[in-house]
């Protein structure tokens, strides 16, 4: 399959009203990553990170996974045939589009249908959020043959879960489904299969309406201050609200005080301000 795949179909994309929804596109093998998938992947995050009708990513899987892990004859035995050089080269194309995600612009949620194994936790870590069917599977299979979870998949459980969860899991190699998985906190919620799109969308199109340069900002610190002390946490927060406001040419935050405190037309607690009108003014 290595010689005859289309690098362009191992990655399809669709554009609807401001969502992004990304599939993993090599169903017959579990949605398995390869080195073109990889390389596909960094494409399709160029493509659509700075694309003005793109507000979030949806990265899904077609067929019965969302990804089986590294494609263990194209990843492994293929890469490591042509010596360290083609193991560094695959690695950096790998873990160069999962930390590509890590830091996107936009919001990102990982939608996970089905097969979610090993390598498959680095793009789950790497989405913002995780909405998974209470039908998909999880599990960390590397000790059932002699390696341990690398390319960030050991850091990733750490991060997400407990350590007595993320020691069972790696440990075990036993299989977990999407409700187990939400109980764990290594997603957000787990919802039935037929139910995951439309619960996905209603996600994504609530982060839609908030402003879009606060969004980046703001996943940006939850990722950053958890290995900060709390003062270096406290400066660090004061600078990226500073950042915020400067790149922010809708002056959101003010238009957002001011629909509050002089309008009374939106209470914060329950919902976004009005971008439209901040815009609106923006343009006048």
């Amino acid at each position: 399959m290595s010689e005859t795949e289309n690098e362009a179909d191992t990655v399809t994309f669709t554009v609807d009203h401001g969502i992004a929804w990304v599939y993993f596109s090599r169903p017959a093998k579990r949605n398995a990553m390869s080195p073109k998938l990889n390389r596909r992947m960094m494409a399709v995050l160029d493509e659509l990170e700075f694309r003005e009708d793109v507000g979030v990513v949806v990265l899904g899987g077609e067929g019965s996974a969302w990804s089986a892990g590294m494609d263990l004859k194209e990843y492994f035995r293929e890469t490591e045939a042509n010596g360290l050089r083609g193991v560094r080269k695959s690695q950096s194309e790998s873990y160069g589009w999962f930390r590509r995600l890590r830091w996107f612009q936009k919001p990102t949620i990982a939608m996970v249908n089905g097969w979610c194994f090993g390598g498959g936790f680095g793009p789950l870590f790497g989405c913002d959020l995780a909405i998974t069917a209470d039908e998909a599977k999880f599990g960390l299979s590397e000790i059932n043959w002699g390696i341990l979870p690398g390319g960030g998949v050991t850091k990733v459980v750490v991060d997400l879960l407990p350590m007595r969860d993320a020691m069972w899991l790696t440990l075990t190699g036993e299989l977990i489904d999407g409700k187990q998985a939400a109980a764990m906190r290594l997603v957000n919620e787990s919802v039935p299969l037929d139910r995951l799109k439309a619960r996905t969308e209603d996600v994504a199109r609530m982060l839609l309406e908030k402003n879009p340069v606060t969004l980046k900002f703001a996943k940006d610190a939850v990722r950053r201050v958890g290995l900060m002390t709390y003062d270096e946490a406290e400066d660090y927060l004061v600078r990226m609200q500073e950042a915020c406001n400067f790149h922010d040419k809708t002056e959101g935050r003010k238009e957002g005080i001011r629909q509050f405190i002089d309008e009374k037309s939106y209470k914060p607690g329950l919902g976004a301000y009005d971008k439209s009108r901040a815009a609106a003014a923006t343009e006048g």
